[in-house]
């Protein structure tokens, strides 16, 4: 009782917090700490094989691969407040509460049988038991949730599956593409310049001085621009010209 007392308001704020917070990787988080006090009651009430799998699968597998996601969308991206279909909060608001007294109509409806206690419920070991329940009382529902978890993953890559349209374009395709682009919008051919090819050393917040000793935008970091930390190239036109004299004389990358 004094790990429910002690952990039930801390799941029930996280999971509140889930549903507030704008930012991804604080959903994240908060779904971690519900899924870590789960497995923590779950010890408590002597139940092994549920702890382990709520450690093992739960919040050591599916949430990381949240997180590896999220790793890969950005971690400072947040959610639209702007309604793009509309009215559809006021629909998901009654949904929402519609399902709610559903649930809570079955729950109420439940019966239980006699209570017989953990040891006479963990009597041979618990997870024997578990295997025993599983396959034979409820092994119906147990096929049945394997079959849409299978249906699901293949339903999952088969949307994800994209056929090609055309061959692949080779070494000559794409730089033809490139001419095209260039002639069109202006774009670069090359790659993007690297950070210090005209500055005097190497640093990453140094921008890049072009032939004409104008900075490149593109030699920078998108983070250190957004953040404000790249150094400000001279403006002075003598003062250009002669750091373009040093670094070719020099440091020329």
């Amino acid at each position: 009782m004094i790990a429910f007392w002690t952990l039930a308001p801390i799941m029930v704020v996280s999971a509140l917090g889930i549903l507030v917070v704008r930012k991804a990787v604080h959903a994240a988080l908060l779904l971690a700490v519900v899924m870590i006090s789960l497995a923590v009651l779950y010890a408590s009430l002597e139940a092994p094989f549920l702890f382990a799998v709520q450690i093992i699968v739960y919040t050591g597998a599916i949430l990381m691969l949240f997180l590896f996601v999220l790793m890969l969308v950005g971690v400072d991206a947040s959610d639209s407040l702007t309604e793009t279909i509309k009215g559809h909060r006021i629909a998901a608001l009654v949904v929402g509460v519609l399902f709610g007294l559903t649930i809570g109509l079955a729950v109420g409806q439940v019966s239980y049988g006699t209570a017989v206690g953990l040891s006479a419920a963990n009597e041979g070991g618990n997870v024997p038991a578990l295997a025993d329940l599983l396959f034979s009382d409820w092994v119906l529902a147990f096929e049945t949730t394997s079959a849409l978890l299978i249906t699901a993953a293949v339903g999952a890559m088969v949307l994800a599956h994209r056929e090609r349209l055309e061959p692949k374009a080779g070494q000559k395709e794409l730089a033809a593409r490139r001419v095209q682009e260039y002639a069109d919008s202006g774009r670069h051919l090359g790659p993007l310049p690297a950070p210090g090819v005209y500055a005097r050393h190497n640093a990453v917040d140094t921008p890049a001085l072009l032939p004409d000793g104008s900075p490149s935008e593109d030699s920078l970091n998108r983070t250190l621009v957004r953040r404000s930390d790249a150094a400000t190239p001279p403006k002075d036109v003598k003062a250009i010209e002669r750091l373009v004299k040093e670094s070719k004389g020099g440091d020329v990358r």
